[in-house]
């Protein structure tokens, strides 16, 4: 045995105890705070330690309570960000992937995890309507987008060879994840070549608008490429035309992706919000985020092979197929940007099979009605106003309390508030600027969240500012 080599007792013994703390964690979640009680400077003290030259053995596993009560905790008040909350079951699976550490680069290299993942990738596309879609696991949404971007590109300015031979042109709304404009970037369009288009006044945007802009960019000679319409804006949940947004962009010849990184999973539950979602070239996912898997776990889907085949099939002899079988010479690296890619479809696979789909939907429809209820109670407080829609479940609103403030002094307000929340450690809210409004935002993609947590939040924001007002 290698000194790197353990007993199967010993694993035994070592996953024993990572389940047990694992359990009690699980057991305890609702009473902890959400936000640890650490510091910066406490939490390097104890965790930035010296390179260890020698082992510890069993005793490398007493600071992993100390990492478990430095950590944010997820129970059902958790409405930070658009973060899913991690499912249990699928969290098993990650120790199993980790342990048979198949490369899913291709069939031969993972026959199981291959056919696994192109099994919850037809799902995925089939539980949203888009069932012709084929694609892959990424990382998350901004992997996802990026792919799907690069797909858009070299089939409409293809740069692959000979790089880029044109000024081409990318749209979106002013409300676009961060992610586009970091994949324009990478991919040697440039940002000033990024269109933001506006929105109306329910976030969404203005395909007039959008429309004029492909019609002067044509007129000035530069190459429109792709429109990305969102399917639940970061901000606010909005979802842009998707079906008037297809319409112009395959009549003027773009790429139609959409990020769907946030709501798109919400078709399952709500389809007639994403009419014209079935009309995309591409689309990002984040089972992650509305399917509640541990992170990370992201999707790219797609209508063509052949066009991701053109972005990113480039092999070296070494990992040609020897095959020409159409199962086993498959790669998943002839159509994706990753070569080593990590069992990720295991946890997904295992999930929904231990569950079903009719469980997600049912708790996506439940985080659906919590939004609304929670807006319904922001609306009912005279001290807070609703700042946005709520066209999924993310709910933005501000504590208006002390009208005589200038909208300076009330963002200022707002921020400190948000602060206080979190410094409470009882809800976990995040924020969202809006037409120059600081909000605090809810964002309820967690199947822990009850009635009694939502109704908690009126409450604990009330008590904040009262706090902060009589302080």
């Amino acid at each position: 045995m290698t000194t790197l080599e353990i007993s199967p007792e010993e694993f035994r013994w070592l996953s024993a105890q990572i389940t047990s703390l694992a359990a009690e964690y699980l057991a305890n979640l609702d009473s902890q705070p959400i936000c640890p009680a650490t510091t910066g400077l406490e939490t390097d003290r104890l965790l930035r330690t010296e390179l260890p030259e020698q082992g510890c053995g069993r005793e490398a596993l007493a600071q992993l309570p100390e990492i478990l009560r430095r950590s944010r905790v997820q129970n059902g008040r958790f409405f930070g960000y658009v973060l899913g909350s991690g499912e249990p079951v699928a969290a098993t699976a990650d120790l199993l992937a980790s342990v048979l550490n198949q490369n899913v680069t291709a069939w031969r290299s993972g026959p199981a995890a291959v056919t696994i993942e192109k099994t919850v990738v037809g799902w995925l596309a089939q539980a949203i309507g888009c069932g012709e879609f084929r694609g892959h696991l990424t990382g998350g949404g901004s992997s996802a987008n990026l792919m799907g971007l690069t797909i858009a590109r070299e089939a409409k300015t293809p740069a692959n060879e000979k790089g880029s031979a044109g000024t081409g042109v990318v749209y979106a709304s002013e409300e676009v994840h961060m992610s586009i404009p970091k994949s324009v970037a990478l991919l040697g369009i440039g940002r000033d070549n990024l269109r933001l288009i506006p929105v109306d006044t329910d976030f969404r945007m203005n395909v007039g608008a959008l429309e004029e802009r492909i019609r002067e960019d044509k007129a000035a000679g530069r190459i429109p490429i792709a429109v990305v319409a969102s399917a639940g804006t970061v901000n606010t949940g909005a979802i842009d035309p998707l079906r008037r947004i297809a319409e112009l962009a395959h009549g003027n010849g773009l790429w139609f992706h959409v990020d769907g990184a946030y709501g798109a999973l919400a078709a399952m539950a709500a389809p007639e919000s994403f009419d014209g979602l079935e009309l995309a070239d591409s689309i990002s996912l984040d089972p992650h985020k509305w399917l509640y898997q541990p992170l990370d776990c992201g999707c790219l889907l797609y209508r063509s092979s052949e066009a991701a085949q053109r972005a990113f099939s480039h092999s070296g002899d070494y990992a040609r197929s020897l095959s020409a079988d159409p199962v086993e010479g498959f790669a998943f690296f002839e159509e994706s940007l990753e070569l080593s890619r990590r069992f990720r479809a295991l946890k997904l696979w295992l999930s929904l099979r231990y569950h079903g789909f009719a469980a997600f939907r049912d708790s996506i429809r439940q985080d659906l009605v919590h939004a609304q209820r929670l807006a319904e109670a922001i609306s009912k407080e005279s001290s807070l106003k609703l700042m946005a829609p709520v066209a999924l479940s993310a709910v933005c609103f501000q504590y208006v309390g002390r009208p005589e403030q200038s909208p300076e002094k009330a963002n200022d307000f707002n921020l400190a508030l948000l602060r206080r929340v979190v410094q409470r450690g009882r809800i976990y809210l995040s924020n969202a600027v809006l037409r120059g409004n600081f909000c605090l935002r809810a964002c309820i993609v967690n199947h822990r969240t009850t009635q009694a947590d939502i109704d908690s939040v009126v409450p604990e924001v009330l008590a904040a500012a009262e706090e902060i007002t009589s302080g």
